[in-house]
């Protein structure tokens, strides 16, 4: 659970900073898009590796579920959570829920399916000036569309809800957290949860407003 956990943070960190290119423009945005799908090579061993982080992940918090489950079949009379957090309350639930977004997430931007971007558009045409698939446009096309975007907030949401405990306890589980170090631990799992957040949603935000800005014209 501790090692597929930090390796999918690794990819969320490194997804987010891809992703925040589409600030400096479609160029930038295009070019590093393109540079990814034209490395096979590359491109089909991480998808493979983090398809399977993500299935042994599950499979280890489905198997510490039912052993916990399993070391106390009845339940506390009358259970007060004052230590647990809600992030580490819910981890199951929240990261089924995430599991369900990015499927959903992969059949809108990656595989591209027309029928779930609700924008009546097929995003697999779109080209920039270069011949390079305009991956600036598709993403203001899909985060235009304010359903598509109050999903990617709230999973993205709870994505972070789970890091701001899952960080933490990945630590612990590693043998890297101590009764010295906890706090700050804690505290920084939290920060970056909280820095994860405002990166990822900044773009579909960014998107909604310009919209708006652009209908109130």
């Amino acid at each position: 659970m501790a090692a597929t956990g930090a390796l999918l943070f690794l990819f969320v960190v490194g997804h987010m900073v891809g992703n925040l290119q589409f600030f400096l423009g479609a160029e930038a945005i295009n070019r590093y898009g393109h540079f990814l799908q034209s490395n096979v090579e590359i491109l089909w061993p991480v998808r493979i590796g983090l398809l399977v982080t993500v299935a042994l992940h599950v499979w280890s918090a489905i198997s510490l579920a039912r052993e916990n489950k399993a070391a106390r079949p009845e339940p506390y009379a009358n259970w007060q959570p004052n230590s647990a957090s809600y992030a580490s309350r819910t981890m199951l639930m929240s990261g089924l829920i995430i599991a369900a977004f990015i499927v959903y997430h992969l059949l809108h931007y990656t595989v591209m399916v027309k029928e779930i971007n609700m924008s009546g558009q097929d995003f697999r045409p779109l080209m920039d000036a270069e011949g390079r698939h305009d991956i600036h446009r598709m993403m203001i096309l899909g985060f235009s569309q304010p359903l598509v975007s109050a999903f990617y907030i709230i999973a993205v949401g709870l994505l972070c809800l789970h890091l701001s405990h899952g960080v933490g306890a990945m630590f612990q589980s590693l043998g890297w957290k101590n009764h010295v170090y906890a706090p700050v631990i804690d505290k920084g799992s939290k920060l970056a949860a909280l820095v994860l957040f405002l990166g990822y949603i900044a773009i579909p935000v960014s998107v909604l407003v310009s919209k708006c800005g652009g209908c109130c014209k």
